[in-house]
C-alpha cells in the first residue's frame, strides 16, 4: 500500500453518532499498552500521526483514519491498564459494541496482544467477545524485536494456545521498530478486506 494521503477524519467519543462512511474499515483493538498507535503509524508510515502517549489508556475515543480516500483506519480505545473508574470502563464497552453492530464497513478486526508474554484475561475476553460479535479477529503479536528470533515460534505457539485459536487464524509477529510484520498487514488488508470488497 502506497500512502498518498492521510486525514483524521472523524473522532467519537461516548456521546457521539458514529459515522455512516461508504469506504471499507479496518478496526484495530488491543490493550492499552500493547504498541495500538506505534503500530497505526508504522502501517500509515508517519512517526506520530497516531498519538503515542506514556499513560496507558489515553485513547479514549475511536479514531477513524482516512487512508488514500479508499479505506479507513479504526483505532479503538484500548483496554485493561487505564485507570479509569468501572463506570468509564463499561462506558468504553459499550461505544465498541456500538461500532462493531453499527458499522456497515467493517471488514477486519486485527487484535494486538503482547508476543512476549502470555494472553491476559482481558486478552482472552477481548478475544471471545469479538468472535461473540461474529467476526474472526486477526492476531498482531506485537513487540517482537523484543524476543530473539529462536524464541519466535514459542512465543507465537503460546499466543495461539493462550486464546485457543482455530487451525487457521492468522497470527503476524510484528515490530513497530524494525517494521517486520508491515508488510504483512497491508497484504492481509488488501487481499482479504479490499479485493473481496471489489468482487462483492
Amino acid at each position: 500500500m502506497v500512502i498518498r494521503n492521510i486525514n483524521l477524519e472523524t473522532v467519537c467519543g461516548i456521546t457521539s453518532i458514529l459515522p455512516d462512511n461508504d469506504k471499507p474499515e479496518i478496526a484495530f483493538a488491543g490493550k492499552s499498552n500493547v504498541g495500538k498507535s506505534s503500530l497505526i503509524n508504522a502501517l500509515m508510515n508517519r512517526k506520530s500521526y497516531a498519538r503515542i502517549s506514556a499513560t496507558p489508556g489515553k485513547t479514549q475515543t475511536i479514531n477513524f483514519y482516512n487512508i488514500n480516500e479508499e479505506m479507513y483506519l479504526v483505532d479503538l480505545p484500548g483496554y485493561g491498564y487505564a485507570k479509569v473508574s468501572e463506570k468509564e470502563k463499561a462506558q468504553w464497552g459499550k461505544l465498541i459494541e456500538r461500532y462493531l453492530h453499527g458499522s456497515r464497513q467493517l471488514r477486519a478486526i486485527f487484535l494486538l496482544i503482547d508476543i512476549r508474554h502470555e494472553p491476559s484475561a482481558n486478552d482472552k475476553m477481548m478475544y471471545r467477545w469479538i468472535v461473540d460479535q461474529g467476526f474472526k479477529p486477526v492476531i498482531i503479536a506485537t513487540k517482537l524485536d523484543k524476543l530473539k528470533r529462536s524464541q519466535v515460534q514459542k512465543h507465537v505457539k503460546m499466543v495461539r494456545e493462550g486464546l485457543e485459536l482455530e487451525k487457521d487464524s492468522v497470527v503476524i509477529p510484528f515490530s513497530s521498530a524494525t517494521k517486520q510484520g508491515r508488510d504483512e498487514i497491508w497484504e492481509f488488508v488488501e487481499t482479504e478486506c479490499l479485493e473481496r470488497t471489489e468482487v462483492d
